[in-house]
């Protein structure tokens, strides 16, 4: 029904990884195959190409959906429906940013200290033509293919280049003074495609499937055991995502509790909640989380 495009560099392996936690498995004949399937009956063809060409390609309804970064759906200003955004990027889970920077030495404190003329290295020109437009300065933007951040000083004066750490900018001794974007990974759509509700709701299904499966990973399901009389302060301990679940074991030999919490707190929770009288503690994953 549907043909999906996602993105091949960078972003490929997590979007893969992704896929398979959501139980919508890619499958290609090899690493460096651009075509593959996915079993499900919503999804009648899968290519992986590259993020910069992916708003495009379905703005132009050669692909009903698709996975890209904000970054791109800007620079290349197409007309496309945003399905929604998937928290996670390469590394982390932290969007990636469009900054402006220049070397750590240079006078350049803020953008508007910059003078006409500054050439600025970037791989995305549109997004850096229309900045410096906003700011009333004259630019001239030198394409970037790749490490923008070398291109400083003899190619250009500044860079306007993506990070998600700023670890690869400060290594190459440049200092951020703007962002000019926040850029999260985005599931969007053809305008086309949004207004038939048969393939609408296909890909909300999807949707449902990826963020539930991301959401699940930043949590934990506890199950425990605990008294009567050390029930309601080992209660008020658990963070819960709304109530815990309460039940009494059989025999009158206390309750049964289970609460879905966050994963960074497991560490000082568990041993918490033993101090205060619960026992026979169980820590389980969780693949998805649909509320």
């Amino acid at each position: 029904m549907l043909k999906l495009v996602l993105p091949k560099g960078s972003l490929e392996k997590a979007t893969l990884e992704l896929f398979a936690s959501a139980d919508l498995g890619v499958e290609r004949s090899s690493e460096v195959d651009y075509r593959a399937s996915i079993s499900d009956p919503r999804i009648s063809e899968v290519r992986i190409l590259r993020p910069q060409e992916i708003p495009t390609y379905v703005a132009k309804g050669l692909f009903d959906f698709g996975i890209t970064g904000r970054d791109w759906i800007e620079e290349t200003d197409s007309d496309v429906v945003s399905m929604g955004e998937l928290h996670y990027s390469k590394a982390t889970t932290r969007p990636i940013k469009l900054v402006l920077a220049v070397p750590n030495d240079s006078e350049i404190k803020t953008p508007t200290d910059l003078r006409d003329g500054v050439r600025v290295s970037t791989e995305y020109p549109s997004i850096t033509k229309r900045y410096f437009d906003e700011l009333g300065i004259e630019v001239d933007v030198v394409f970037s293919y790749g490490a923008t951040e070398a291109k400083v000083p003899d190619i250009a004066d500044a860079v306007v280049e993506i990070t998600e750490t700023g670890k690869a900018l400060r290594a190459a001794g440049l200092r951020i003074i703007d962002t000019l974007l926040v850029s999260h990974t985005e599931v969007i759509a053809n305008p086309e495609v949004v207004s038939d509700p048969e393939k609408l709701h296909a890909i909300e299904q999807i949707m449902t499937l990826l963020v539930g499966t991301l959401s699940a990973r930043s949590k934990v399901l506890v199950k425990l055991n605990v008294g009567e009389s050390d029930l309601d302060v080992v209660i008020d301990l658990l963070p819960s995502m709304k109530a815990p679940t309460i039940s009494k074991l059989y025999g009158d030999l206390g309750y049964a509790v289970e609460a879905v919490v966050p994963r960074h707190t497991i560490n000082t929770l568990i041993p918490a909640l033993k101090d205060h009288g619960a026992t026979d503690i169980l820590e389980i994953p969780l693949s998805k989380i649909v509320p």
